[in-house]
């Protein structure tokens, strides 16, 4: 066995196979749950296989009557303190409490039921917390302040009555959150979850008055494929297309054009301060909101390095109560606009300030998770693995392979690279590829030559890997000393958007991984590689924008930032 194993690790290794609830493959352990526990020769007590390192020579016993009788016990304890109301619960058939118990062949509960009445959490658009159904784990905990360190979640309590809250016993909406929804894609339960817009967007489809359009991320067509039976990472994107049309939309747009759209304007951006006002590097993405309320209340000092450019998904929404409209003739208020994200932040980016609102109109109505187009897809009876492909409709669906880059950490650096030599020397890159920003590393730093030009760039994923970055930054304006990066590039979620919390259940490393082989194999298998070379970009900016950070460009692509309190109370 490799050294440095715990228990369960080396267990897993060799099939065998441990119930654990509190342990996740992402996070340090938490021996909290006591599932997990087993027994080690010439001891008299029991250990916590996942916090418990093997050592040469170790006899450990997994399962034997005595384990299975206490991990039941632990088991129905934790049942007594819980609704089991599984019908109900957005967790249904695929949570790992029901999943265990079933394993167990729990039908009764031995011990007496208590329920508590602690109402639900609903006051921010992206997640609702149900503390009655946690099983105080600690995984939120841990993923909020040790891969993200917001803090925005603790225990308070003591005792029975220790339970998981907002810090500060606040509401989820007064706290530090950014909506990241890493806690509830980390929950193994049905306490904490995305808000469900699935009914309004149910109640729009069948308004006869409505025009709905739907877009969907990039992120969302390599992972949806997993809650169908697909093998991971697997490209699904002309069947989500026929699966969007089958459930009634009006028109298919891809939020990967929104993305050569974004590389437009943030690359131009870049250009800007690179060839005329390197003081005012580096340039730091904006397309992400969960980083954007991050550094909005943590680091706002640094909100003039922020690209003023929108996400990919808001420059869609906006262009198709514009750009559509009027080329569709169709009146902007009857327009319907859905994004299919695969973040649950995204639900509160649409109303995050005045210019999500640019065209007249709220610009994107309605955000769902994949997770939501999941349920909406299984509730219309459509058979996903039969349909044939089919392809968006044009004006704001084609798009280039840099496009599609943005499922993943380090793409919005490629994609932005390939478009920013462009725009210094005139010329397309031979080779567009660049290895240097891929990886799950947390943070990835490069020095690329653009035309004898080094241009310093870092990539940061996973939001407790942004302060080493950021106080590099912090130094050198300090000190008055040159800048060490001219770009960078942050992700909220660990692996990018194809790691976004409101994935498909089961991420880790492995599952984002081979999620993004299928983003790069997206990239490779198209036939325009640069977002500059994307016609209807082209198209868009000859009769609409006229050029990239054009006074209408700004007005329609462009927002604003300002400080945040951590707590609003």
């Amino acid at each position: 066995m490799e050294e440095g194993l715990t228990i369960l690790e080396a267990a897993r290794n060799v099939q065998i196979k441990v119930p654990t609830l509190c342990y996740h493959p992402d996070l340090p352990a938490w021996a909290a749950c006591g599932l997990c526990v087993v027994k080690l020769e010439k001891s008299p007590k029991m250990f916590r296989a996942c916090s418990t390192p093997i050592e040469e020579g170790m006899s450990i016993t997994t399962h034997d009557p005595e384990i299975v009788e206490v991990r039941r016990t632990v088991l129905e304890l934790m049942l007594s303190d819980h609704p089991n109301d599984c019908l109900r619960c957005p967790r249904n058939g695929n949570c790992e409490l029901q999943k265990i118990a079933a394993d167990f062949g729990i039908r009764e509960v031995e011990f007496a039921q208590v329920t508590r009445d602690i109402p639900i959490d609903k006051s921010t658009a992206s997640i609702e917390l149900h503390p009655e159904k946690c099983i105080k784990c600690g995984r939120c905990v841990n993923v909020c302040q040790e891969m993200q360190s917001v803090y925005a979640i603790e225990f308070l309590g003591r005792g029975f009555s220790t339970r998981i809250a907002p810090a500060a016993d606040v509401q989820l909406n007064d706290s530090p959150c950014v909506k990241c929804g890493q806690c509830s894609a980390h929950c193994p339960v049905g306490a904490i979850y995305e808000k469900d817009e699935t009914s309004r967007v149910w109640k729009a489809l069948l308004d006869p008055e409505m025009h709905c359009v739907v877009q969907i991320a990039p992120a969302v067509r390599v992972a949806i494929g997993e809650s169908f039976g697909y093998e991971i990472g697997t490209l699904l994107t002309g069947k989500l297309y026929a699966a969007l049309r089958r459930v009634g939309f009006d028109a298919i747009f891809d939020t990967n054009f929104g993305a050569d759209l974004t590389i437009m304007e943030e690359g131009s951006e870049f250009v800007e301060l690179f060839t005329k006002k390197k003081n005012e590097l580096p340039l730091i993405t904006s397309c992400c909101p969960s980083w954007v309320d991050f550094l909005e209340k943590f680091d706002s000092d640094l909100i003039p390095h922020f690209s003023s450019a929108k996400s990919p998904h808001e420059m869609v929404g906006v262009l198709a109560k514009t750009y559509y409209a009027e080329k569709a003739g169709i009146d902007p208020s009857k327009i319907f606009m859905v994004s299919i994200m695969p973040c649950t932040a995204k639900k509160y980016e649409i109303t995050r300030t005045d210019e999500m609102f640019s065209s007249g109109h709220q610009d994107v109505d309605v955000s769902l998770t994949t997770r939501e187009l999941t349920r909406m897809i299984k509730a219309a009876g459509i058979d996903i693995e039969n349909l044939p492909d089919d392809k968006a409709d044009s004006i704001l669906g084609e798009y280039a392979g840099a496009g599609t880059l943005f499922g993943a950490t380090g793409g919005v650096m490629e994609a932005a690279l390939r478009t920013a030599y462009k725009l210094i020397t005139g010329r397309n890159l031979g080779h567009v590829e660049f290895e240097q920003v891929r990886g799950l590393d947390g943070i990835k730093k490069a020095t690329i030559d653009v035309d004898g030009n080094d241009v310093r760039v870092a990539v940061a994923h996973g939001l407790s890997n942004v302060h080493a970055l950021l106080d590099e930054v912090r130094r050198a304006k300090q000190n008055g000393e040159k800048m060490p990066y001219d770009f960078i590039e942050v992700m909220a979620c660990r692996g990018g958007c194809v790691g976004g919390g409101g994935q498909p259940y089961g991420a880790n490393d492995r599952v984002r991984r081979l999620r993004a082989k299928g983003i790069y194999h997206d990239d490779e298998g198209s036939k325009i590689r640069c977002s500059h070379d994307n016609p209807e970009i082209q198209n868009l900016y000859k009769e609409f924008l006229g050029a990239p950070l054009s006074e209408k460009s700004h007005h329609l692509l462009h927002t604003t930032y300002k400080p945040r309190p951590l707590y609003n109370k």
